[in-house]
């Protein structure tokens, strides 16, 4: 069973994409995440800190919407447009995954939509 998720309470989609997720076999597949917020569908203003968080609350609202939750990632992607950026980030990810933290790469992509500074996708346990 294949199941599309999607909510109010994370940006919507940027390209031909499943807007927020798609729901399988016991598993949520979480589609990249970048710090938009969803009022607005405008990025978030600051550095890679406050995008970060954006980022991790647009993820969260999608595990919500879902019927999930941060407890229940067993993997991140982080996607960051400088590794300079790594400390900051990682500081952030790290309120977000207190606890027993899921399997994580972290890569230095050329270019991220909208010119952000970080983009993380996930899979989440249903």
């Amino acid at each position: 069973m294949r199941e599309v998720v999607a909510t109010e309470n994370a940006p919507k989609p940027i390209g031909p994409y499943s807007q927020e997720a798609i729901k399988a076999n016991g598993f949520i597949f979480l589609s990249g995440q970048t710090p938009l917020d969803p009022a607005t569908q405008q990025l978030v203003t600051g550095g890679v800190a406050e995008q970060t968080e954006r980022t991790l609350k647009n993820l969260e609202a999608v595990l919500k919407a879902a019927g999930s939750g941060l407890d229940k990632v067993v993997r991140c992607g982080v996607f960051l447009k400088d590794m300079n950026d790594f400390a900051a980030m990682n500081e952030v990810y790290g309120k977000f995954f207190k606890s027993n933290p899921p399997a994580r790469s972290t890569v230095q992509a050329a270019r991220l939509p909208k010119d952000c500074l970080v983009e993380i996708d996930a899979i989440a346990m249903a």
